[in-house]
């Protein structure tokens, strides 16, 4: 069953080369977005909390603050509508996966940046 579907990901799934990123990092995705016949670009800029997956199958999440209110979008990384991801800021964390960072506020919500 595997074989099977290594063999399907390999032929229809294109990949796409993006930057290297983990978590803690400050990304900003652009995505298109179809709307009837029309197509236009968003981004979505926030911080990395989680990387899922292996292979094709590997989705990130980015969690940003819109005003007071948190917002998490979960990216596959080999979805057609990504065009391009660019790493604004690297972050220094201990953990792969910062759930925690979810009840951080002010001052405690800063990751502390490393040099790229």
């Amino acid at each position: 069953m595997e074989s099977l579907i290594n063999f399907v990901q390999n032929e229809f799934i294109e990949t796409k080369e993006f930057p290297v990123f983990g978590a803690g990092d400050t990304l900003t995705v652009y995505y298109q977005i179809r709307e009837g016949d029309k197509v236009r670009t968003q981004f979505f800029k926030g911080v990395v909390i989680q990387i899922k997956g292996i292979g094709l199958s590997k989705t990130f999440t980015i969690r940003k603050m819109s005003g007071t209110v948190g917002v998490e979008r979960i990216f596959p990384l080999n979805l057609p509508a990504l065009e391009k991801i660019e790493v604004n800021k690297k972050g220094k964390v201990r953990r792969s996966r910062i759930y925690y960072f979810r009840e951080l506020r002010g001052k405690k919500a800063r990751i502390k940046e490393t040099r790229f």
